[in-house]
């Protein structure tokens, strides 16, 4: 692709608004470099696909030669951003957002060039922020105009809490465009009304408002939003082998949008192919993104010899049991195949576990423990006996 079909591609896939689309463009075909913010609170230490879907934009930026300015924020992850929530988000303390940053940029360093960022923790600014700033910040919006985006208008009319914390969120995260002049902002649709409370304040301290980018929801394995929370996610930091099975069971209707977000595959490549031929070229270019081509090769091999051609896994890990006969839930929780009784009950009723490569509906049962026995838990998990 020329530059003006890079750029096209840019400002069209996966993406669901551009404010201001016509002036981004301009200053796109300009050949002006711009300094293009990303936020990203460290609320958990794995990023998901769906996060990824806002680094691969990124590197479309970057591939273009402009500036990234990544925000990891630090100090906006304590207070917990309401974007997408109906209840309070529960703050984070300082001990376990550092936790959570350990291994951030290693992650992203696997889409964007990490030499090429411009990286900042938002308490460079905000942790040195006084009382006597954020009034004067915050008299600058009213409560109405907080109360009136779409998650906040839903709790007031239920009757939930509403944290006055959670009403200065947005203007924290505005200031990050502030203090690093961004002249583009990207996130997800549901961070809409941040990006605009932050072109807001650039308007206020004389500066030209950032461009906003939202791009589209990506969802998660069973169709709901993608949430670390929700166990839903592909994460990035998953085995190529836990990747490719994942995607390989998702729904169908997933899948152009999986294309269109998790990847760079020109759309028109794969329509009109079957569901499953679609499937498994997602998923070996998600592979590949993460861990290298020969890494999905390895992952579609295994996924095919062990659905397709019903072997064992290549690879299953063992555990040691002390016990010579214990209760099949006892079993499941016990080698991590189930959370609790209850999901080792639901699971062994629907008939998804195999003991010794036969179906065990039976949930009070014993199973006698040999050296070697295959147990089985719903089609990739697979445990043995050492």
């Amino acid at each position: 692709m020329d530059k003006n079909q890079k750029i096209e591609e840019l400002l069209n896939r996966g993406v669901e608004r551009i404010a201001d689309a016509k002036h981004l463009k301009e200053r796109l075909l300009s050949g002006e470099v711009l300094r293009i913010k990303h936020g990203v609170d460290p609320t958990g230490p794995n990023i998901h696909i769906g996060r990824a879907a806002q680094f691969l934009k990124l590197k479309d930026f970057q591939d273009l030669g402009h500036k990234i300015v990544l925000i990891i924020g630090d100090f906006t992850a304590q207070i917990g951003d309401a974007s997408d929530k109906q209840a309070t988000r529960k703050p984070l303390s300082r001990k376990e957002v550092e936790e959570n940053m350990k291994n951030y940029t290693k992650q992203i360093g696997q889409i964007l060039d990490i030499k090429k960022i411009e990286l900042h923790y938002n308490s460079e600014w905000l942790g040195k922020l006084t009382a006597a700033e954020l009034l004067d910040l915050a008299m600058k919006f009213t409560a109405q105009q907080m109360i009136q985006r779409r998650n906040f208008k839903e709790r007031w009319e239920a009757g939930s809490p509403i944290g006055l914390h959670e009403l200065d969120y947005p203007i924290l995260q505005g200031l990050d465009s502030v203090k690093i002049k961004a002249d583009v902002e990207l996130g997800g649709f549901d961070q809409l009304f941040n990006l605009e409370i932050g072109r807001d304040l650039q308007k206020i301290f004389n500066q030209q408002p950032q461009d906003i980018i939202t791009l589209k929801m990506l969802y998660g394995l069973d169709g709901r939003k993608m949430s670390t929370s929700w166990g839903n996610v592909i994460n990035i930091i998953d085995s190529p082998n836990e990747q490719f099975g994942k995607i390989m069971s998702m729904q169908d209707s997933l899948i152009s949008g999986y294309f269109e977000l998790c990847t760079r595959v020109p759309l028109n490549e794969i329509e009109g192919l079957p569901s499953r031929d679609a499937k498994a070229i997602l998923a070996k270019k998600i592979v590949e993104i993460y861990h290298g081509e020969r890494a999905a090769k390895e992952a579609e091999n295994e996924f095919n010899r062990v659905f397709k051609e019903k072997k064992m896994p290549s690879e299953v890990p063992e555990v040691k049991i002390t016990e010579k006969s214990i209760n099949i839930l006892e079993l499941l929780v016990q080698i991590k195949l189930a959370p609790s009784k209850s999901g080792a009950k639901r699971l062994v009723e629907q008939g998804g576990v195999k003991i010794g490569g036969k179906v065990s509906k039976d949930w009070k049962g014993d199973i006698e423990i040999k050296k070697g026995l295959i147990i089985q838990a719903g089609p990739r998990r697979f445990v043995k006996i050492a």
